[in-house]
């Protein structure tokens, strides 16, 4: 309760403060992870590659934290039934994903914005059939898409913005192939006396590279993303001994002004 005698303007910028609704401390630990984020995708294991997502709160065999960081763990199988999700690719891998339970809406009162960061070490030199990603994706169909990070076995990160299912802002930023850890960041807010559309600024180590125009996303609720995908959109064969996907410092945070 606020104390009854509080000035109307820190009133205002207590009522009006941003909020962190996924900390950098999420990966801290399983508790702290399974507080923040959910196991698999948000409709389930599979989806459009050759990795079928395992795990849950007993099994972090390819979901694990440490000190801070998400490891998403990629391994060979066989025997496996197709993907249940269109196209219906073989599985040749089982592999890793979570979900925010933080869904993203920017209706422009409880929330104008939204800023999704995080620090990435992927798996991306060339001809390695990775695809990790980091990115947003509607609630109630498809699209709005955004991709904060996407990887596809070049030496490439593509920040992706769907529009339409035809229509797609794509700029390609160069990425390392050592491992090393680099931050994204993606920044959405509304467009003065627009309700229909959304602005996003993606940034690659606190540079700006892009600002995209995310037609229909205003009030179309997203949900975050981070998944170590394999083959599919990055082409065939994968690695025969899988691969490792990690992130870490990955915060999202609410802006009401």
């Amino acid at each position: 309760m606020f104390p009854l005698f509080l000035p109307i303007f820190l009133l205002v910028s207590i009522v009006r403060a941003d909020v962190v609704e996924v900390p950098a401390s999420s990966f801290n630990s399983y508790g702290e992870l399974e507080t923040y984020w959910d196991y698999l995708y948000p409709w389930g294991s599979d989806h459009n590659g050759a990795a079928r997502m395992v795990g849950n709160s007993t099994d972090h065999s390819r979901i694990s934290v440490a000190s801070g960081t998400l490891t998403l763990k990629a391994t060979p199988v066989t025997g496996q039934p197709p993907s249940t999700a269109a196209p219906y690719p073989a599985i040749n891998y089982f592999s890793g994903a979570i979900h925010a339970k933080e869904q993203i809406n920017i209706n422009g009162t409880d929330a104008v914005g939204y800023q999704v960061e995080g620090e990435f070490s992927s798996p991306t030199a060339v001809g390695v059939r990775c695809w990790p990603a980091f990115w947003l994706t509607a609630v109630n169909g498809w699209p709005p898409e955004a991709d904060i990070g996407e990887w596809k076995g070049t030496n490439n990160s593509w920040f992706n913005t769907f529009n339409t299912s035809t229509v797609v802002d794509t700029t390609i930023v160069s990425w390392p192939g050592d491992y090393s850890f680099h931050s994204l960041k993606a920044v959405l807010r509304v467009i003065p006396n627009n309700t229909q559309d959304l602005s996003i600024e993606y940034y690659k180590d606190n540079v700006l590279e892009a600002t995209h125009i995310a037609a229909n996303f205003y009030g179309a609720p997203m949900w975050l993303i981070v998944n170590l995908q394999m083959e599919g959109s990055s082409g065939t064969p994968g690695p025969a001994n899988g691969a490792t996907y990690q992130a870490r410092n990955v915060q999202v945070t609410r802006l009401t002004t």
